[in-house]
């Protein structure tokens, strides 16, 4: 079929795929589960954890913000690590680290040894994503990959998804300090099973004396500056803000002369030529918007239940739990599918699933619940589970074995990166929605109103036990209910917003190539 794009030869040996290798790779998807989980298992015990290290709301933020940017530093950085200490004994430190910053977590007493404790967790722990990622094309043969990508697909959008739920059930069933507890037993388990069952290759330390520290110091400061500047911008007024401002001048001096290192090194931190290979490139924006689709959405819909809905952290979880059962029932049938259909079809479809369960959500209201949210996300997690793993066959399923370590690093990051900027646009929209709402609401709800008027006196009525009082807390009342409402139509408009996003992916399909079907000719599609 002219277009299609070959795919790689698979590495000698992995024709056969053993047992021992499967557990292997079993063990290192495990602990990427923890180190993914862990973005978001803190999201819903916030207010704990700022109540039991007696932080302010200001600094609390920074218990996920220090994860995020040190993991978005390490993810690219990965492929490099990989090829220098080889794949077991990265995932071991990786591993070791994370699970060991996992229990100190747990014993900070202070929110500064938080933060310094969650930014090295997010650093050592970002190793194993992308790892995990590039063993999965590199390792096993083409025929197993409707078993294996899925798995991957599957605790890759799966973990994020149900960290609100499990992290409020621990801290509602046990204490805050499981939330990162929980990760020693299975860190200790995938330390020992990886150190001695990961023999997938060799490591080549000569490139340790050459690894360019002037091209990580450039990276650092370009994407720890720009997730700082995504996570902070909304909450402090963007560039009205000193802070903000600081980092985004020193983003944009980083960006560029990480660029000029990566393209004039001569071995780069992070080499960009994967992006020459245009599967790639399209699926990493792909992977880009799925970031949105997935952190976007389990940041929105807790969020409306906390605010609207007064939902507790417990409540929220069991709510948000229908997204994780779709996506594991979805799971094998995604896999059937990719030996059956286009994996751009695919594509198209999920993004079509995203859009319609956003477009439904347009219609809510201040009275929605776990059934009025039910079908919409039963549409995001299948649509999680469709999109994503040919996404990832698509994008790292061609490339050569010898550019797979560094290309999963990039694009796990754009993934991260998608969340990020998602999360800072529904922020922005949603806050500057919600101030227009506001206005006017504003203009209706007036003494000229007659309707108005009649609804503060009943709601005076209601408080005539307080006296005097009773029309201040009327008053109150009904700036509440049209602050409210105002919200709620707030967030009726993300989600059009989003809809509209989702759909402009199913038209951005056809820009990426169809590989090559195993078996069909070799090669010469």
């Amino acid at each position: 079929m002219s277009g299609a794009t070959a795919l790689p030869a698979q590495p000698a040996g992995s024709a056969q795929l053993d047992g021992r290798r499967m557990f292997a790779f079993f063990c290192m998807v495990l602990g990427m589960f923890m180190a993914i989980l862990d973005i978001q298992i803190v999201s819903a015990s916030l207010a704990e954890i700022q109540a039991g290290l007696a932080a302010s709301s200001d600094e609390i933020s920074w218990v996920q913000t220090s994860y995020l940017i040190a993991e978005v530093v390490m993810i690219p950085l990965s492929g490099f690590l990989s090829r220098a200490l080889s794949t077991r004994w990265l995932f071991v430190g990786s591993a070791a680290g994370f699970t060991a910053m996992s229990f100190l977590c747990a014993t900070a007493t202070t929110i500064d040894q938080m933060i310094i404790y969650r930014a090295l967790q997010g650093f050592l722990g970002g190793g194993m994503i992308p790892t995990v990622f590039a063993s999965a094309y590199a390792v096993f043969p083409r025929e197993k990959q409707p078993i294996v990508a899925p798995m991957i697909g599957l605790v890759a959008t799966l973990a994020p998804t149900i960290g609100p739920t499990v992290g409020g059930y621990l801290t509602d069933l046990f204490s805050w300090h499981w939330l990162f507890l929980v990760n020693v037993v299975p860190g200790i388990f995938v330390i020992i099973a990886t150190a001695t069952l990961v023999d997938f290759d060799e490591p080549d330390f000569a490139l340790l004396d050459r690894f360019d520290w002037w091209g990580l110091l450039f990276m650092a400061g370009f994407l720890g500056s720009l997730e700082f500047v995504l996570e902070e911008g909304p909450t402090n007024d963007w560039f009205a803000d000193e802070a903000i401002l600081f980092f985004t001048v020193i983003c944009a001096v980083s960006s560029i002369a990480f660029f000029a290192r990566a393209l004039t090194a001569a071995e780069p931190v992070v080499d960009l030529r994967a992006f020459l290979n245009r599967n790639f490139a399209t699926g990493s924006a792909f992977s880009f918007v799925m970031g949105i689709g997935l952190y976007g959405l389990t940041y929105l819909y807790p969020l409306y239940l906390g605010r609207v809905r007064g939902y507790s952290a417990l409540m929220i979880g069991e709510t948000m739990f229908v997204t994780g059962i779709s996506m594991f029932l979805a799971a094998p049938l995604v896999g059937r599918l990719t030996t059956k259909l286009d994996p751009r079809l695919m594509i198209g479809i999920g993004f079509a699933g995203f859009a319609l369960g956003t477009w439904q959500v347009t219609g809510i209201t201040k009275d929605w619940d776990f059934w009025e949210l039910l079908v919409p996300q039963i549409l995001r997690g299948t649509s999680l589970m469709l999109a994503m793993v040919p996404i990832n066959n698509l994008s790292l399923g061609t490339l050569p074995p010898a550019q797979l370590k560094n290309a999963s690093g990039l694009f796990n990051l754009t993934r991260n990166l998608g969340g990020a900027v998602g999360l800072a646009l529904i922020n922005t929209v949603l806050n500057n929605r919600w101030d227009l709402h506001l206005v006017r609401l504003h203009e209706h709800v007036q003494w000229a109103s007659a309707t108005a008027v009649e609804r503060l006196g009943n709601m005076a009525q209601a408080f005539a036990g307080l006296g005097s009082d009773a029309q201040s807390a009327a008053l109150k009342q009904m700036a509440g209910l049209v602050r409210r409402e105002a919200l709620v139509m707030a967030f009726a408009d993300v989600f059009f917003l989003l809809t509209f996003l989702f759909l402009s992916l199913v038209i951005a399909v056809p820009l990426m190539r169809r590989p090559a079907q195993p078996g069909a000719g070799g090669g010469g599609h």
